[in-house]
């Protein structure tokens, strides 16, 4: 995850980056690298990592909101209807980042999704589906520094090769690997911090 330079300890015990302001604080506390149990919330956490590319990610978080009330809820059915009346006027909306590329992108990705959706034979199939990249379970990696987290790893240069053969754009190994990390795919909190163990109690297979 993009972040601003930021310390590399933290009084508390949490992850430093939680530190930067009280909406990573409550992102970092409440929801990053909590094993998701809902497949719309992996297709949210894709949506904001695609926005993410070429900005620290709390300029996203900011504005949140803003995406889901301007792309239909981050419901892939209805995004991937969007259209260029659409886009254009989202590009008008100071409420979310404004970047043909990534809205159309969206579009292709939502599209991306219900074909893949498809194929593994409805919702059900899905987590099962992005679990596979990491064993079927969530890898607790363990990390006692900030700066010993890699940018990409093999299991996220596996998925996006394949996320991209399935027709997915800006889905890059750094793009997956975030949204392994959001998602709770893989346990990247340091072993010090206390979302490390709660995240860690909450793996179970797919």
């Amino acid at each position: 995850m993009m972040l601003p330079n930021l310390p590399t300890t933290s009084p508390d015990g949490r992850c430093p980056w939680a530190h930067h302001n009280e909406l990573m604080r409550d992102f970092h506390d409440y929801e990053w690298g909590e094993p998701v149990a809902e497949a719309g919330i992996l297709f949210e956490y894709l949506v904001l990592h695609t926005f993410q590319l070429g900005f620290d990610f709390p300029v996203v978080l900011k504005r949140r909101e803003g995406f889901r009330e301007l792309l239909a809820g981050f419901d892939p059915e209805r995004l991937a209807r969007f259209g260029e009346e659409e886009i254009s006027e989202l590009l008008l909306n100071p409420r979310i980042l404004r970047n043909r590329r990534k809205l159309e992108a969206t579009v292709q990705n939502a599209q991306a999704w219900l074909r893949l959706r498809q194929e593994v034979g409805g919702d059900a199939g899905l987590l099962p589906f992005f679990y596979q990249y990491v064993g079927g379970r969530p890898l607790d990696n363990q990390r006692s520094e900030t700066n010993a987290v890699p940018v990409s790893t093999p299991q996220s240069e596996a998925m996006s090769k394949d996320l991209k053969r399935r027709g997915f754009v800006m889905t890059g190994p750094v793009s997956c690997y975030n949204i392994l990390q959001t998602a709770g795919l893989v346990n990247d909190h340091l072993v010090s911090c206390p979302r490390h163990a709660e995240c860690a109690a909450l793996a179970t297979p797919q």
